[in-house]
């Protein structure tokens, strides 16, 4: 299944399910549906059996809506850096190494953006990079998950873009406020739930900027796996339904090229993972 968030001409948010270009509202099918996804995903165990034969349903065109980020309001959005060996190859000129241990930050919610957003070129800085990343959506809420029993705590997968303020980046150790500018973790277009997916470590992961390519690798590559990274992060906290990981980008950042190549207003960045689609998105002057 393909969950996705969209507003009509008019209207609120709602939650629906995408089937090729037709989308199905819940709401059509499940009058008692929740409204929120992050309730869908929660009580999806409950829902999932109720959906045989929706894609029959009536619906509407791709055409009619605008595509949200697929979640609203995660409670939280950890990230992982240092995760692709040649994302740390690029970066050797800093002192960086393979790490032997998970290097974690947080994004903050209020860089949640859309699959088709523009990302903010922030006033106070000219170093705006991309970042293609898978993100993992948590399902099921946990504390203390083995590696084993972490597939069952997965909802499903989108693709993000781990947009990142260089200079506000490296300023301290602490990577928080680089990653957190307002715009700066658009997701999407969908969530493939992770039935549909099965494995998620054979998939092709990739990033363009202005029709280049710029990122091209596979999931196969991270140095820590999803399940690693859930049975890590859960020994430190509870997971909710809706909180998003962020696993890793590849090499190929602008920050990487010598000299970096960093985003301006007007460019456009295309992120893509096989099998789950594709989001694009304009960066913009701040205000």
């Amino acid at each position: 299944m393909r969950l996705i968030r969209f507003t009509r001409a008019g209207g609120g948010a709602e939650t629906g399910l995408l089937f090729g270009d037709k989308i199905v509202p819940l709401a059509s099918v499940l009058p008692d549906a929740p409204a929120t996804a992050l309730a869908v995903i929660a009580e999806w165990e409950t829902i999932a059996p109720h959906l045989d034969g929706i894609a029959d349903a009536p619906g509407l065109s791709l055409s009619e809506v605008r595509l949200l980020a697929p979640v609203e309001a995660p409670q939280k959005m950890p990230a992982i850096g240092l995760n692709y060996a040649d994302h740390i190859e690029e970066a050797k000129h800093l002192g960086v190494t393979i790490p032997t241990e998970q290097v974690w930050f947080c994004k903050q919610p209020n860089s949640l953006a859309g699959p088709f957003d523009g990302i903010e070129l922030p006033r106070v800085s000219d170093q705006l990079d991309y970042e293609v990343e898978l993100v993992a959506v948590i399902g099921k809420r946990g504390r203390h998950i083995s590696r084993e029993d972490a597939p069952k705590h997965v909802f499903g997968f989108t693709v993000g873009n781990d947009v990142s303020v260089r200079d506000w980046q490296r300023k301290t150790a602490q990577w928080m406020l680089g990653k957190s500018f307002d715009t700066h973790g658009p997701i999407g277009p969908v969530i493939v739930t992770s039935d549909e997916i099965g494995d998620p470590h054979r998939l092709a992961i990739r990033s363009w900027v202005n029709g280049e390519l710029r990122q091209d690798s596979n999931l196969k590559h991270l140095v820590f796996d999803v399940w690693d990274q859930i049975a890590e992060l859960s020994q430190a906290m509870t997971l909710e339904p809706g909180d998003l990981i962020f696993t890793g980008t590849p090499g190929g950042v602008g920050a990487g090229f010598n000299p970096p190549r960093f985003l301006k207003p007007g460019d456009v960045v295309r992120c893509e993972i096989e099998e789950i689609g594709a989001i694009e998105n304009i960066v913009v002057a701040e205000a």
